[in-house]
């Protein structure tokens, strides 16, 4: 059975993903062959996991016509909490990680209430959250809870953490937006507001609850980037903001209403790191591999 012009685009949209990350995988195994291994792909993909929840993040606000430019204060934040309170505190800082996503609730509420231009409101927003990460955390330092440490650097079969994880979670945002009723609406709110809202939907709840979820992806990949580097610092996600847009459409976002591909996500990879930090990343594990024979 042929596929019309609209299938074939969106079978093409969803392979791009795929094949941009074969594409450069296929250049660096090529060219660092080591790199293929178990602790080169943890050295390619260190930072994926808290990327991967950054740019889901992401893209739950394009879908809605957003564009949130507080993501990465955001992250730092919840960093820099993981990294002061939870060791100590546990049950103030998930108060705190609580509120922090409440009050992005209350933002998302706030924008469709006023009809705010959410990149006005946001930008404004990443200082709030970046004078509250400097006043937990005025220099770096702080540490990780070991659970967590120790979490984050689980050794899984086959393939390292990093690799398993972004697949988990777009599944799982893909099970909640594409396969529950909430997210049928807030995919509809996306795409047609008025006729969501002619429907008997409050626009206000849907905007509140998108940010909300939005927010709990971005407190998670705040505390998988702390028990990566152990430590906080109020300035530690301060380029999630836009690193977490160009995956969202690589992944298979589009910045219109309501278009949104959760499973495409797991595919940014392919952007988690800079080229020169995959070749440095490569030459490393060739490095380590060499080291590691003749020792023998």
């Amino acid at each position: 059975m042929s596929l019309n012009r609209a299938q074939l685009a969106s079978v093409l949209r969803m392979a791009l993903p795929a094949v941009t990350l074969a594409a450069l995988l296929a250049a660096v195994f090529v060219r660092q062959p080591m790199a293929a291994s178990y602790f080169g792909l943890t050295l390619l993909f260190n930072l994926a996991v808290p990327i991967a929840l950054a740019a889901m993040a992401q893209m739950l606000v394009i879908a809605l016509g957003d564009l949130d430019l507080s993501i990465g204060a955001f992250v730092s934040l919840t960093a820099c909490i993981g990294a002061a309170l939870l060791p100590a505190q546990p049950a103030l800082a998930i108060a705190a990680l609580a509120a922090c996503i409440a009050l992005y609730a209350a933002i998302g509420a706030l924008i469709e209430w006023r009809k705010l231009p959410s990149i006005v409101v946001t930008l404004g927003l990443s200082f709030v959250w970046l004078g509250l990460a400097i006043m937990l955390l005025p220099t770096p330092g702080g540490r990780a809870p070991e659970w967590l440490i120790d979490a984050v650097k689980f050794k899984t079969p086959l393939a390292p953490l990093a690799i398993w994880s972004p697949l988990v979670i777009g599944l799982a945002a893909h099970f909640i937006v594409m396969r529950t009723a909430w997210g049928a609406v807030a995919r509809g709110a996306g795409g047609n507001p008025r006729a969501v809202e002619r429907a008997g939907w409050p626009l206000m709840r849907i905007r509140a609850g998108v940010y909300a979820l939005a927010g709990v992806f971005g407190a998670l990949s705040g505390l998988t980037l702390v028990g990566l580097t152990t430590s906080g610092d109020a300035n530690i996600a301060s380029r999630y903001t836009l690193v977490s847009i160009a995956p969202g459409i690589i992944g298979g976002g589009e910045i219109t209403r309501g278009r949104r591909s959760p499973l495409g996500l797991p595919r940014i990879l392919s952007s988690c790191a800079p080229p020169g930090a995959r070749w440095r990343a490569a030459r490393a594990a060739t490095r380590a591999r060499s080291s590691g024979q003749a020792g023998r």
